[in-house]
């Protein structure tokens, strides 16, 4: 009887990669999201703004580089201006985890050959489906944040014009957006969106899966790997994957950067952007703000990496942040 319980019980007892433990996945990003927004949150700032800002009519920006933004942002605004828009990402930050990462768990289990590692074309894929579920929520999240962002400059570069702007909360904008275009005024930039999010899950997943399973393992027999391997491999994955996408980034800031004036030049659609920013701006337009996005998202994801919750995962199942 003894025997017969015992193969029962190995019988019914799943492998660890096939057990979801979303709940702790679900508070580890979360916790990792709101620790990584509040450190890194004034760099993003910068990076929205040397993304969406345009040449002058003598062809000068009005800011040089990221150390320039960042001075002239916290002389005019003060250490509160550069956390406009925070508030956005803390709120909705749990929401978009959930999806992200119960989308990425769901996708890996039915992707999963029995017995067998995943390829690395269904990681991908994986990654994918996961990018695709959370622009439910990244798209309004990421639309009401650049607008708090934005302020600042519009606000300044109004001001050398002799004009002015009124100011906005997110919560004003947000119900302008739904009473004049319906909830569908929330998704505005949401192709560009999709775009940025899957083709970074498509890079990031894969890669720190392969360059976390290179380190040394755990001694407690979980096979884990120690804490500075998935540090690392985080922060390297994340980092190459942000900016391999910031050409896209650059195209969804300025699709859902609301204009503001007449001087302002509005887009049309994802093609039609790419097209003027390439013949008004040049190609290096595309990687503006990238240097800030680069050191944004890697310690959003070293983070994530040093606050798991007693996560049950092999080595290819990442905890991922919020992708600013």
């Amino acid at each position: 009887m003894a025997s017969s319980n015992a193969v029962q019980l190995e019988v019914t007892k799943l492998p660890s990669s096939d057990r979801f433990s979303l709940l702790p996945k679900i508070i580890n990003g979360g916790i990792a999201g709101i620790i990584g927004v509040t450190i890194v949150f004034p760099l993003d700032l910068v990076k929205t703004r040397l993304q969406n800002q345009k040449p002058g009519p003598d062809g000068s920006f009005m800011y040089r580089s990221m150390f320039d933004a960042f001075r002239k942002t916290y002389a005019a605004e003060g250490y509160f201006g550069m956390y406009r828009g925070s508030a956005v990402n803390i709120l909705l930050i749990t929401p978009e985890k959930a999806i992200k990462l119960a989308a990425n768990d769901q996708f890996r289990h039915w992707l999963a050959p029995p017995g067998k590692p995943l390829t690395l074309i269904r990681e991908m894929l994986a990654g994918a489906g996961a990018g695709l579920f959370q622009i439910v929520v990244t798209t309004p999240m990421e639309l009401l944040k650049i607008q708090m962002q934005d302020a600042g400059r519009v606000a300044a570069q109004a001001k050398l014009e002799g004009k002015t702007v009124p100011k906005v909360s997110a919560t004003s904008l947000a119900r302008e957006l739904v009473a004049s275009k319906g909830l569908l005024g929330l998704y505005r930039g949401v192709g560009a969106t999709g775009m940025r999010d899957v083709t970074f899950s498509i890079i990031y997943f894969p890669m720190f899966a392969r360059l976390n399973a290179l380190g040394p393992r755990k001694k407690d027999g979980s096979g884990d790997a120690v804490f500075w391997c998935s540090f690392v491999s985080g922060c390297a994955a994340g980092s190459s994957a942000a900016l391999a996408v910031n050409p896209i980034d650059v195209i969804k800031t300025r699709l859902q950067a609301i204009k503001k004036s007449d001087a302002e030049v509005e887009y049309k659609g994802v093609v039609d952007c790419f097209m003027k920013t390439l013949r008004n701006e040049g190609p290096l337009a595309f990687f503006r703000g990238g240097a800030c996005r680069m050191i944004v998202i890697a310690p959003l994801f070293g983070i994530a990496q040093t606050l798991k919750v007693e996560i049950n995962c092999d080595v290819t199942s990442a905890s991922v942040p919020i992708e600013p």
